[in-house]
């Protein structure tokens, strides 16, 4: 065969090969037996091995993997992937419709999807060929699992038909099914290996391995459910998810158009049964508005979308013995009380422990050792105790009283009138406290210190080498040498992490500090409210407040964590040891305070500005953006089909309401 001929042949195998995976995975309509496939695959994989100038990216033979990633990449997000609001009952998907249709000026239509328990994923698409699969990591970046994703046979590696974007992004979910999981685990019972937990676990590993033929032996698959970028062929969604169907993608054929409420709930009662014959888990419904003009309208809120709701299906339920219960002491010294159960299998899963919560929920169940109790799965990680069978209660049995003192290290407990949860004070000297602070400043969203894990941090804190955060960066190799399982290689690589963290932001920064009540979002507005650790530490409740969404509890959070001295001698260490506390010049160029003291709140679509976009501007330029008018609203900036409740309200109370042009002339 020469070059030229094995060029046509590959591509023709290619080509047949790409077109027998879609009708397989895609139609479900095999054109071809299993054994006809494997030999054209074979032919491909053995000519590409002859001829490898000729192997393309988007080859077939890509599926049977082979590709090795040592690390998998980060990858910012183009567009943040955001959580839905979660509901557990009728009367929250109620209260949902009746927010959509009082923000909006015409009636909506929603569209219902299964809501599958799987593993999130971005695909990104160039001139019709996959270019990058982006896990959903933090929503606004996440790891490049490209070469695993490759491996999906359900996902196109070329697109069929025309009329896609030059350039978009496709989400869906990945999810082992069930007669895949099964088969596995049959496997591994055989040659007595652990078995997979459930299949949203066994999906999720499985895409963080490094060997992509590991992956493909996997059999995984996926449903693709949200399109996002610009030149979209039509403006609602499930005319754009059965378009994108005709590219090669695999859609969810339970996918329905509802134009009332009535048949979205007649949707919900339908799937809560019917999901248990279908081939895959899905825990619940996803309801979208339909429009995307609408979708602009409603906007977001800083963690997920106001058009969408996920509607979840009552938990599993499953009965069982309690037979002890322990307390937990976390970074916070908050005490979380533990119930340890007779282990039961309960949602594919085998449960030992059930959280409860604290000292209200103890005495609201009357939970008392010996108790037969009913436990649920409600969305949680931990299993919740949700009942007593008080039918099978022993004659014996003793009241359940909570605990006083610190289960590590035996100081008086303290448990705040506004708060749920008892504490424990001594967060110097109570060990579970002192390490998970460390853990937490560590973490991948905060330091990013990757060698220094839950385990090294407990050994190093055992040794006497850290006993808070700020000993991180006076650690010596020498000392780490002197350790058990430290060699020369993993001894460099906890130095190595420790020296490329202080590169990191200083919103990622005062989020390592573990302030109480202040998550990644919070920390990144008020790093770009105060702009450096000095202002912030000085700063007293009200000024606080002051930032947009920042509440009493926070404000009051923030100034007692600045008031203690051990925590103001730690911000004193680490910016010795050259860590950011104030934003960059450059990330502070181009922002102004055209509009300081000024609060917005938004409503609408823009000719120039989509809605995050002019929020944006708004912070950029020193003002405040929010999400309801009040008197302290100093103008309303209103779009097309801005909400009429918000317009009322503003003419209510006096608020100026403003366009886009008198905005632009604002920042001007």
């Amino acid at each position: 065969m020469t070059r030229e001929q094995a060029k046509k042949r590959i591509a023709a195998l290619s080509g047949e090969l790409e077109e027998h995976n879609y009708r397989y995975y895609v139609l479900a309509e095999p054109s071809v037996s299993d054994f006809e496939f494997d030999k054209m695959m074979e032919e491909l994989i053995l000519l590409e091995k002859k001829y490898p100038e000729f192997l393309s990216p988007q080859s077939p033979s890509l599926r049977v993997g082979g590709t090795v990633t040592r690390e998998f990449k980060t990858v910012k997000h183009k567009y943040p992937m955001l959580s839905l609001s979660n509901s557990y009952s009728e009367d929250d998907v109620r209260d949902f419709d009746e927010r959509v249709r009082k923000s909006l000026s015409e009636k909506p239509e929603y569209v219902c999807e299964l809501k599958y328990d799987g593993f999130a994923i971005g695909l990104t698409y160039a001139q019709g060929e996959l270019l990058r699969a982006v896990t959903r990591g933090d929503g606004e970046k996440g790891d490049d699992v490209t070469a695993n994703v490759k491996t999906i046979r359900s996902i196109p590696l070329r697109l069929k038909g025309r009329g896609y974007p030059d350039e978009f992004e496709i989400r869906g979910e990945i999810y082992m099914p069930r007669k895949v999981f099964e088969a596995i685990n049959r496997e591994r019972e055989e040659i007595g290996d652990a078995l997979l937990a459930n299949p949203r676990n066994a999906a999720a590993g499985t895409m963080k391995q490094q060997d992509s033929a590991e992956v493909a032996r996997r059999r995984l698959d996926c449903f693709l459910y949200f399109l996002l970028g610009e030149d979209l062929p039509y403006d609602e969604h499930v005319k754009n998810m059965l378009k994108s169907k005709e590219w090669g993608f695999r859609i969810n054929p339970h996918m329905k158009i509802c134009r009332s409420l009535e048949e979205v709930m007649k949707y919900l009662v339908y799937w809560d049964k019917a999901r248990h014959e279908l081939d895959y888990d899905t825990d619940g419904v996803v309801i979208k508005v339909n429009s995307y003009k609408q979708q602009q309208q409603l906007g977001f809120t800083a963690k997920s979308p106001r058009w969408a709701i996920a509607y979840k299906f009552k938990a599993a339920q499953a009965v069982t013995l309690l037979e002890s219960i322990s307390y937990q002491v976390g970074r916070t010294g908050a005490i979380t009380p533990v119930a340890n159960l007779k282990p039961v299998q309960l949602a594919g899963t085998t449960v030992k422990r059930a959280s409860l919560h604290n000292a209200d929920i103890i005495e609201k169940l009357d939970v008392r050792i010996g108790d037969t109790v009913f436990v649920e799965k409600g969305g949680e990680i931990i299993p919740k105790i949700v009942g007593v069978d008080l039918k099978k209660r022993p004659s014996d049995s003793r009241k359940s009283h909570y605990i006083s003192k610190c289960p590590e290290c035996g100081a008086t407990l303290v448990r705040r009138d506004d708060e749920a949860q008892h504490f424990c004070p001594n967060d110097t000297g109570c060990a579970p406290q002192i390490v998970g602070k460390m853990e937490h400043f560590t973490h991948r969203r905060a330091m990013n210190i990757e060698s220094l894990g839950s385990e090294t941090i407990l050994q190093f804190f055992e040794a006497g080498l850290l006993k808070n955060a700020a000993d991180i960066y006076d650690l010596k190799k020498n000392d780490i040498l002197k350790l058990e399982r430290f060699k020369e290689k993993s001894a460099q690589n906890v130095m190595d992490g420790i020296e490329a963290s202080r590169s990191a932001p200083f919103e990622r920064v005062l989020f390592a500090l573990g302030i109480r009540h202040v998550g990644e979002t919070t920390a990144k507005k008020l790093a770009w409210h105060f702009r450096e650790i000095d202002a912030l530490m000085i700063a007293n409740e009200m000024q606080l407040l002051d930032v947009g969404d920042i509440g009493e509890v926070i404000a009051k959070s923030v100034v007692d964590h600045f008031s203690s001295k051990d925590n103001l001698e730690m911000v004193r260490r680490l910016k010795k040891h050259g860590l950011n506390f104030k934003l960059s010049d450059e990330v502070l160029k181009g922002r102004t305070d055209k509009l300081a003291g000024m609060t917005f709140v938004v409503s609408g679509v823009f000719a120039n500005f989509s809605r995050d976009g002019i929020k944006a501007e708004i912070e950029k330029n020193g003002g405040k953006s929010t999400g309801s008018v009040s008197k302290k609203t100093s103008y309303l900036l209103a779009g097309d089909e801005a909400g009429p409740e918000k317009l009322r309200k503003a003419e209510s109370l006096g608020v100026k309401v403003i366009g886009e042009e008198e905005f632009r002339k604002l920042i001007r």
